[in-house]
């Protein structure tokens, strides 16, 4: 019996940051979706079925807030763990962002692609269990 790959949802608009991570998650075994913009990212978010999504709260199109307030608000998607990726200057938007849901939050520059990866494993083991 083959084990589906856990399906992680990127919503990442730095394209170099996103490559990188894109690869360290496949090398590791899971399957990404890769959104450029906050609307996309709601569309994989709905069609894709992601186990848990990493959203940047910089996007063009629809901000990481706007995108994890939907994703809260819908049925199909609130029980996603969702990961914010912020940048240092943005502490007050990750205070909000984990009160409307959001499960942790990454500060990019802090953190090498592989402890992202770690970090993700650990949410996923913590879903499992609930």
């Amino acid at each position: 019996m083959h084990s589906e790959k856990i399906k992680i949802l990127l919503i990442e608009d730095d394209s170099f940051l996103a490559g990188i991570y894109l690869a360290k998650f496949e090398l590791e075994g899971f399957e990404v979706f890769l959104a450029k913009d906050g609307e996309q990212g709601l569309k994989f978010a709905n069609n894709k079925n992601p186990d848990i999504i990493l959203l940047d709260i910089v996007l063009p199109k629809k901000s990481g807030l706007e995108v994890l307030n939907v994703l809260k608000k819908e049925s199909a998607t609130k029980n996603i763990p969702v990961i914010m990726m912020t940048n240092l200057n943005e502490s007050e938007s990750v205070e909000e962002c984990l009160n409307i849901g959001a499960v942790d939050y990454i500060i990019k520059s802090n953190f090498l692609p592989n402890e992202i990866v770690e970090k993700v494993k650990q949410i996923l083991i913590k879903k499992q269990r609930n």
